[in-house]
């Protein structure tokens, strides 16, 4: 590779002439920005900073000279991670990088849940003045699928409001430590939960896992709260669910197919909210998610990522 890398930039609130762009300029490598054809933009490019885009495998396939890709956040199952080690591309994302404020808005919608938030000032614009009651959080159980950076930066803000913690996660005993979280099987978080909050990363054991069979375990005034990967709930069960009173409602801020079709089946559902996708998105986190996605993707073009997700896929490449 040549010692000046051209790199695209996708991520939707990273701009030319910013402080990743300078980092990046200063180091000697040449930034592009995303047109609208991902192909087109990744022809000649070295690396690659990238927010959501969909990286296929006939996508990278095309992508003759990429070398290292950097997810500016924490997800990746947009990127096809097996496909890119059998290109010999790097893989990375940021763990961590956003979990305050994913824990932060995770307690925003708990409390706008609890308290009827959106429906109050919904009423309130459409020229009405809804008086209906809520329920405090203090007393009630929080149950947290995963526990991951922001599932652990939810509970002490959960126990600073008086929840009670159960957390559902695949976690070695030794990472358990915490003793204000007490672990148990799904099965039971779900039929003991008054809130229960997604907070773990899609994989094929986690798609469609919150079915059917899932909210009839629960109870029927819980509500779903959801800032991890939309396509870990099957939505058509969800909307049953809480058509059928099964379950109180639900906060979304990630849903299967994003932007929300017009279509969806969550559309006009009462105690069915969508937000788009905001629960990492501060000015603090951007800023960090920009800055350490850009070190990390000077890291892998140099050969030394710190967080690639498929570099042991690619040591068993190298090594047969």
């Amino acid at each position: 590779m040549s010692a000046v890398a051209r790199i695209l930039i996708t991520t939707d609130y990273l701009r030319p002439g910013d402080e990743v762009d300078d980092l990046l300029r200063s180091r000697g490598h040449e930034t592009r920005y995303r047109s609208g054809d991902l192909v087109a933009d990744l022809a000649g490019v070295e690396g690659a900073l990238v927010g959501h885009d969909s990286l296929t495998a006939e996508v990278l396939a095309s992508a003759d000279r990429l070398r290292a890709v950097v997810r500016t956040g924490v997800g990746y199952d947009a990127i096809d991670v097996e496909a890119a080690a059998r290109a010999g591309i790097t893989v990375s994302n940021l763990p961590g990088i956003n979990a305050n404020a994913v824990a932060e808005y995770t307690m925003g919608l708990l409390l706008a849940s609890s308290r009827r938030l959106v429906e109050s000032a919904t009423g309130v614009a459409s020229g009405g003045w809804p008086r209906g009651d809520g329920r405090e959080l203090r007393g009630s159980t929080l149950g947290l699928i995963g526990y991951g950076a922001a599932a652990r930066a939810v509970v002490p803000l959960a126990r600073a409001f008086g929840m009670r913690v159960l957390c559902t996660s695949a976690v070695a005993e030794a990472e358990r430590t915490d003793p204000e979280v007490r672990f148990v099987e799904l099965p039971e978080l779900l039929a003991g939960a008054d809130f229960v909050s997604v907070h773990t990363a899609l994989t094929p054991r986690t798609r469609g896992m919150l079915d059917a069979a899932a909210f009839a375990l629960m109870k029927p005034g819980a509500v779903l709260v959801n800032t991890a990967r939309g396509a870990i709930i099957d939505e058509d069960a969800l909307v049953a669910a809480v058509r059928a009173g099964r379950i109180a409602g639900a906060a979304l801020d990630v849903v299967a197919e994003e932007p929300l079709p017009a279509e969806s089946p969550l559309r006009g559902v009462p105690g069915i909210v969508v937000h788009s996708h905001l629960a990492g998105q501060t000015a603090q986190a951007r800023r960090a998610a920009g800055l350490e996605g850009a070190r990390e993707l000077l890291d892998a073009l140099a050969g030394c990522p710190k967080h690639a997700v498929n570099a042991h896929l690619i040591e068993k490449r190298d090594n047969r």
